[in-house]
């Protein structure tokens, strides 16, 4: 079969202004950044959540991630393209990539063989310029806090509690832990620093929660960028530039219009990290895909454990959202690695290894009942999986009374998911039971356990001295009412990425709570999660190239 890039760029896109009209948008709706891009119009979004009842939303998640690929964004894609097949006026939302995955080992975030978003090269490298955007307002603020102590320091900042890093995004270890101010005092107060990735930024998951510009300062504001000498919390009110953090995402804050290699509309907007942060697109980019149309298919980060938890605990509950239907991918390949298979043998049949693993695709089951919400699983087919071992997923879950379906959509499109999207129509319109795993009133301490015993399946959790001063200290400053985002590895559902398939008798360390103001919940950081990646020994970035007329090739 050809490239995923091949496939896109020999695809005929409709123009974005068709593309809007299938929404019933006009061209006075919506901003063009070419001829397949747009932005839509903050007026227009307001407008629309007035005038329009919201659609069903449909949640695709996944069990945890392996090195074999389970295909969630591309499910997401497909299920989309089918539910259109069977004329159901359907869009899809999808977070943005971030250039640092990209050039890394992951690759892009556009689906893959025939359920793609396009422009695949536009969306995966700089798109509308919206990541951007959000690094020059975090850094903006970066170098008013560094300006600020070296104009006198009026605020009394105590350098060495400067909590706010820089950003760049794109994965560079080098950039972990630096030191800013050296050259004499003409260049600022000497400190240790560092970077993070840009979608680590709290500036990114602020604009993902934001409803509307006013709400996006008022956000911005409240961003802790460091203590006082007395250990008094300076934000970026304190300092004068919300209001100028804003106007650089004036922009930014509009969500995207594109659309999928069959022409169903996508909104893509704003891309956190699941791992260390809540790992879903935009608040606002989800309900103007509701409120145009019937049915929205969207996607939460990594596994369940991380991304689905998150959706409903964090996303759901500030955007007074309710999932109508679940689909949780699984792949044979991925289900055998978590069973001990070696990627090298992944293509041999190997049903020993699949039972062993199908028990992560059970504790994703059960984390998913927990939420009430009806759920399938789908099987997202690869080429070298047996009958056999399709098989033996179809009778694991119809034995526990969970829906199972059949994905062919990477090789098939829209076509090859039209079994998923029959069993997801069965099943959204059934009672709906939605309910959020822990009330926000509950102790900082309660929230985590909680999450840790109930959806990782820990025996117990710890937490250092470190983590056990940073709960007394929120809980002193008033930010013990907020949910939790909890900074985890995604390989395990454990703090362990070694531990494969479904661990038990495991304990989940807390080593320190951070209080993403603006953002409104609190992190919890557990195991070794970086905010700032690093390349591989081969990056991706190495198969990319371009040709005398523009042309782009090896980006997947």
């Amino acid at each position: 079969m050809k490239e995923d890039i091949q496939i896109a760029q020999e695809t005929e896109m409709d123009s974005i202004k068709d593309v809007a009209k299938d929404l019933n948008l006009s061209a006075d709706d919506i901003e063009l950044y070419g001829d397949y891009k747009a932005k839509i119009k903050l007026e227009t979004y307001q407008r629309l959540l007035e005038e329009n009842e919201a659609g069903k939303l449909i949640l695709t998640t996944a069990i945890n991630p392996t090195p074999a690929g389970e295909g969630k964004s591309t499910t997401t894609v497909g299920l989309g393209q089918a539910l259109n097949q069977l004329d159901k006026q359907t869009a899809v939302a999808l977070r943005e990539p971030s250039l640092g995955p990209c050039m890394g080992i992951k690759g892009g975030a556009a689906g893959g063989g025939y359920s793609q978003v396009v422009p695949m090269e536009d969306i995966n490298l700089h798109f509308t310029g919206d990541i951007h955007a959000i690094g020059i307002a975090h850094n903006l603020l970066a170098a008013t806090i560094d300006n600020h102590i070296k104009q006198g320091n009026e605020l009394e900042i105590d350098p060495s509690q400067v909590l706010l890093k820089r950003v760049v995004d794109m994965n560079d270890r080098a950039l972990r832990n630096i030191v800013v101010g050296l050259g004499g005092s003409k260049n600022g107060q000497t400190r240790e620093d560092g970077y993070m990735i840009t979608v680590a930024s709290e500036v990114m998951a602020i604009l993902c929660l934001a409803e509307d510009i006013l709400d996006l300062k008022e956000r911005l504001g409240s961003i802790i960028v460091a203590y006082t000498n007395d250990d008094q919390a300076i934000t970026a009110k304190d300092l004068g530039v919300e209001g100028a953090m804003a106007a650089l995402l004036k922009d930014a804050i509009k969500p995207n219009l594109v659309q999928t290699l069959e022409n169903t509309p996508a909104f893509i907007h704003g891309g956190p990290f699941a791992n260390i942060a809540h790992g879903c697109n935009s608040i606002m980019a989800t309900k103007l895909a509701l409120h145009t149309s019937d049915y929205v298919v969207t996607e939460a980060g990594f596994g369940a454990d991380l991304g689905a938890e998150k959706f409903f605990n964090i996303k759901c509950r500030f955007a007074d959202l309710t999932p109508d239907a679940v689909v949780l991918v699984a792949t044979a390949r991925a289900l055998k690695m978590h069973g001990g298979a070696s990627k090298d043998n992944l293509t041999e049949e190997n049903l020993e290894a699949l039972e062993a693993g199908l028990e992560n695709l059970g504790k994703h089951i059960e984390n998913v009942q927990k939420f009430g919400a009806p759920m399938v699983v789908a099987i997202n087919e690869f080429d070298s999986d047996t009958e056999a071992e399709i098989e033996m997923i179809r009778e694991y879950c119809e034995e526990r009374g969970v829906k199972v379906a059949l994905s062919q959509v990477w090789a098939k499109g829209g076509a090859g998911g039209l079994e998923l999207a029959e069993e997801v129509l069965e099943i959204i319109d059934q009672p709906n039971d939605f309910e959020l795993l822990y009330d926000v009133e509950d102790s900082i301490a309660d929230k985590i356990e909680t999450i840790a015993t109930e959806i990782y399946g820990a025996d117990s959790i710890t937490f250092t001295s470190g983590a056990q001063k940073d709960i007394e200290k929120l809980a002193a400053a008033g930010f013990d009412d907020m949910p939790v985002c909890m900074a985890k590895t995604p390989a395990s559902l454990s703090d362990d990425p070694n531990l494969k398939g479904r661990p038990t008798g495991f304990e989940v360390t807390v080593r320190e709570i951070n209080v993403s103001a603006g953002a409104g919940f609190l992190v919890a950081l557990t195991g070794d999660v970086l905010t700032m990646p690093g390349l591989p020994k081969k990056p991706s970035a190495e198969e990319i190239d371009i040709d005398k007329n523009g042309k782009i090739t090896g980006l997947f």
